[in-house]
């Protein structure tokens, strides 16, 4: 990447990546369903995409601000795509506010990128606790140490560490019996459209569904075959 600074506090990128693509495809070569075109996409890039799984999420407060962080992407079942966070989270806040969002995968090394827009909706606690409980010890215990999306003080996330600590008897690494907090779980996607771009100089195959055009919250199945998808210019 060139960059010029061409005075304080400015900068200006100047160099023109050319996306080279690897194949193209079309709406003839996709699968009608976008969850599942997605699953073959995902197993594709593995070990060629270093953390396929890193996700932007966009949100968007009940007053129309927006924020995008990026989470890991952790499952993909029949009805969307889920991930995992606290539930006083600022994202998570603002997905009670305004239960939609957006997702984006970017594969530079296939010049690929996934974007999926849908509603969203909580993981129930059972999925919860199998996920939760599969977490390494440290990912657990810093579930309950961390008031996510809360100013900390210096030390103190160190402090509130050692305290879960010594509340769930955690001596080193050992594994333990850390239960699942009320305030930590899943977030589901449930796509409304999805759209796939290979690269600069290709085509977006877009998803759409013939039954949100009629009746706005009926939304077919992830696998369902109940989908239209086109082709957009680049």
């Amino acid at each position: 990447m060139d960059v010029i600074i061409p005075a304080p506090h400015k900068l200006k990128v100047v160099s023109h990546h050319q996306y080279d693509p690897h194949e193209s495809f079309s709406p003839s070569s996709v699968n009608p369903s976008p969850l599942d075109q997605f699953e073959t996409w995902f197993t594709e890039v593995q070990g060629i995409v270093d953390e396929p799984e890193a996700m932007c999420v966009s949100t968007v407060t009940a007053s129309g601000v927006p924020s995008s962080r990026f989470v890991l992407f952790k499952e993909l079942d029949s009805r969307g795509f889920i991930f995992y966070t606290n539930y006083t989270s600022r994202k998570s806040k603002e997905l009670q506010e305004n239960p939609r969002a957006a997702l984006a995968f970017y594969w530079k090394a296939v010049s690929r990128q996934v974007r999926v827009i849908g509603r969203v909706e909580k993981i129930g606690r059972e999925q919860n606790e199998e996920y939760f409980k599969s977490r390494p010890v440290g990912s657990r215990l810093g579930a309950w140490a961390s008031p996510q999306s809360t100013v900390v003080e210096e030390g103190e996330l160190r402090d509130r560490l050692d305290k879960v600590k010594e509340q769930f008897g955690v001596n080193g690494s050992e594994d333990a019996d850390i239960p699942l907090p009320d305030f930590w779980g899943g977030w589901r996607v449930i796509p409304e459209s999805s759209s796939g771009l290979e690269n600069l100089r290709a085509c977006t195959i877009v998803y759409d569904t013939s039954a949100s055009r009629v009746r706005p919250m009926t939304i077919p199945s992830g696998r369902s075959s109940d989908w239209l998808h086109r082709t957009l210019m680049p």
